[in-house]
């Protein structure tokens, strides 16, 4: 697994174009005062891979949906992480799934994954990982459990994970396709969770969610953001809040009805997003926002990858959270096929993960200049 410089925009991975893609609604473009952008490869050769972390050390954490952990360390060697996966459920969208560090890592060495599992529930496990990332031990299994799962498929299972300013882990879930789900106040799925990460004690958030593929806290202000696929249409970015409803509510009498809106307006209060694809969708996933004065232009954007249009999307937002400026970033617009996962290490670097289901690869995007 060799580490090359790649040219800013040079072609990457085969295409894998999904079903209904059509040309681009938001234009490729580079923010007024920004830097060109160096992609490297630091790693390929994974079978979707599906989120990324970087330790204190510097070292890297990919998992991949069907299963296993690769560390990347700060001297560029690859190693396999060996884990206990033996009741992993990975079927359609889920698997080994989210991943998130505890605050605290470099103390307790906790870690936190997302998965289906055998028993027919999406658990939050928490593992204690090796001094010499050889390994990761189950501590909590599961720290949070009861999460719904589509046993027939795996489709939308979720499930990304991130802690909130206040300490608490936030866990974004799937409707698992199931039309009552989303508004359901007895249900897990298609919510937005806040989790006590040394009790596993839950309750619901925000409500009214598809399938929430991403979430990104903005630094200094306690926003926090979540991303969904949208059925046909509108994917969404939506800024949450406490016990909000986000109004997606496909009960068609005991069916999955996908062809209601989004955001349903006749639910009183729903919240509409800040951002929506309209049609056709992008297929929105990861996201993270990236900070600092290296970057110039791209300071304090929201990114959000994308599978679908096959890039990365960046929203210039406001104070309050509306989006005032929004365009892909164009080193990354096309040329490594679909992208999974986006996140800002502790480094300052930004990390993607691609997603085209063979010899996959793990980025590191940083200004030039």
């Amino acid at each position: 697994m060799a580490a090359i410089l790649l040219t800013a925009g040079c072609s990457g991975a085969a295409s894998e174009p999904g079903p209904g893609a059509a040309a681009p609604s938001v234009p490729v473009a580079t923010p007024t005062g920004a830097p060109e952008l160096a992609v490297e490869v630091l790693a390929e050769g994974f079978e979707h891979p599906w989120d990324v972390v970087q330790a204190p050390d510097g070292t890297l954490l990919v998992d991949e949906r069907g299963g296993g952990f690769t560390a990347v360390l700060p001297d560029g060697a690859v190693r396999e992480v060996a884990a206990d996966l033996g009741d992993l459920f990975a079927e359609g969208e889920t698997g080994l799934m989210g991943l998130a560090l505890d605050p605290a890592f470099a103390d307790d060495r906790r870690l936190y994954s997302c998965q289906g599992a055998t028993s027919g529930e999406v658990q939050v496990i928490a593992w204690t990982v090796a001094d010499d990332w050889s390994g990761l031990t189950r501590t909590d299994d599961p720290l949070v459990g009861g999460l719904p799962l589509n046993e027939r498929s795996g489709r939308h299972g979720g499930c990304r994970l991130e802690f909130a300013p206040d300490g608490a882990l936030l866990i974004g879930t799937g409707d698992t396709a199931t039309g009552s789900a989303p508004q359901d106040p007895g249900s897990l799925g298609g919510k937005v969770l806040r989790a006590d990460p040394v009790t596993g004690e839950v309750t619901v958030w925000t409500s009214g969610h598809r399938n929430v593929q991403g979430l990104a806290v903005r630094p200094g202000s306690g926003q926090v953001f979540s991303v969904e696929h949208g059925p046909d249409r509108d994917d969404e970015v939506n800024l949450l809040a406490d016990g909000a409803n986000y109004g997606w509510d496909p009960d068609g009498g005991g069916s999955y009805d996908e062809s209601v809106p989004m955001t349903d307006p006749s639910i009183p209060g729903a919240v509409p997003a800040v951002w929506s694809s309209g049609q056709p969708t992008l297929a929105t996933s990861g996201a993270t926002f990236v900070t600092g004065e290296q970057w110039r232009g791209y300071d304090g954007l929201l990114l959000v990858a994308l599978l679908k249009d096959q890039g990365v999307l960046a929203l210039r937002l406001d104070d309050a959270g509306a989006v005032v400026e929004q365009f892909q970033v164009p080193e990354l617009d096309d040329a490594y096929g679909r992208i999974r996962t986006v996140q800002q290490g502790d480094d300052g670097a930004l990390y993607a993960l691609t997603d085209n289901g063979d010899g996959d690869r793990l980025l590191r995007i940083t200004p030039r200049g």
